[in-house]
């Protein structure tokens, strides 16, 4: 009789416990939903801020809206002002000798610098980044490939005789990417090399200095002084204000109907036909003047120089 008593007490309790039970259980849970909103919060605000700090690492993000890697290089919308971080870099090559500036060459728009490499030289990239393209170009750059820059350039290396990265691969700055050549378009071995911004060609030797193996500062900012019309002359220039270049842009905007028909030809050609030169260590005005075939007189007038004015190593200066 003892014993049917203690069991059925052990059974009541046991059944008390079991009724509790999913009580407790929900109340645990009804606990945790607001920790786990606060946890979720806080996820998100953190998940906010890795995606802001790459974004700040990665400026590049900021200026393109599409990865393809169908295409060499296209214009798109350009920025009015934008500064490109030249810290990080390392030389595309050892070789200190230009063969070949940009701008203008045999009646056509040389949109990239070329220097001496022999066949079989290693080509380095120029900042970390991603490797966009890697193709074959027969009639053009050969074998080539295209990076986006963390930086918000790309570069393009042409004439290689390998390429030795893939499409899509991540690079640091200063991995091999290819071996010198005389692939495509070429004449001789030597490495075709482009700093591009939204697609459109930038000088080069404003932000490379080759002879010197050295950047030609740590920054760049590049200003549309034009952003009101599409497709006139853009400037890169320094953050200090001192060099200023042109950068062709491949997209002309329509002339506006009154402006008359001689005078539209005129500002083309005149436009066309802009002649740049840079400033070395030791030149003056009368030396550039006399190299270049012109006057001291003209080259301060088309330049908005006063008599009292200097020029400076690096300086870009017109002179036709």
């Amino acid at each position: 009789m003892q014993l049917k008593k203690v069991l059925k007490t052990f059974s009541i309790a046991a059944m008390l416990f079991a009724a509790a039970t999913p009580v407790c259980g929900q109340d645990l849970l009804a606990r945790q939903a607001p920790v786990d909103r606060k946890m979720k919060a806080l996820d998100t605000i953190a998940l906010r801020h890795i995606i802001e700090r790459e974004m700040a690492g990665n400026p590049s993000a900021q200026l393109y809206s599409e990865w393809s890697n169908k295409y060499a290089h296209q214009a798109t919308a350009l920025p009015d002002s934008f500064t490109i971080d030249l810290r990080h870099f390392a030389m595309p090559t050892d070789s200190r000798v230009i063969t070949s500036n940009y701008g203008r060459r045999w009646g056509r728009m040389h949109k990239g610098i070329d220097v001496k490499v022999y066949i079989g030289d290693t080509i380095r990239s120029a900042f970390d980044g991603k490797v966009r393209v890697v193709r074959y170009e027969a009639g053009g750059y050969g074998n080539f490939v295209v990076i986006r820059h963390n930086n918000g350039l790309e570069t393009i290396y042409g004439h290689m005789s390998k390429q030795l990265v893939r499409e899509n691969q991540q690079v640091r700055a200063g991995d091999p990417i290819g071996l010198g050549g005389n692939t495509g378009r070429s004449t001789g071995s030597h490495l075709h090399f482009e700093t591009r911004l939204c697609g459109v060609a930038l000088d080069p030797a404003l932000m490379f200095d080759f002879r010197a193996q050295d950047v030609t500062a740590d920054f760049y900012t590049y200003r549309n002084k034009n952003k009101n019309r599409r497709a006139i002359v853009n400037d890169i220039a320094s953050t200090a204000g001192e060099e200023f270049e042109p950068a062709e842009v491949e997209d002309v905007a329509p002339v506006k109907a009154s402006t008359p028909v001689a005078k539209q030809s005129t500002k083309k050609n005149n436009r066309d036909n802009a002649r740049f030169h840079k400033v070395a260590k030791g030149e003056t005005l009368y030396s550039i003047a006399k190299r270049r075939g012109t006057t001291v007189d003209k080259l301060r007038k088309i330049n908005h120089l006063g008599k009292k004015a200097s020029i400076r190593p690096g300086q870009i200066l017109r002179f036709s």
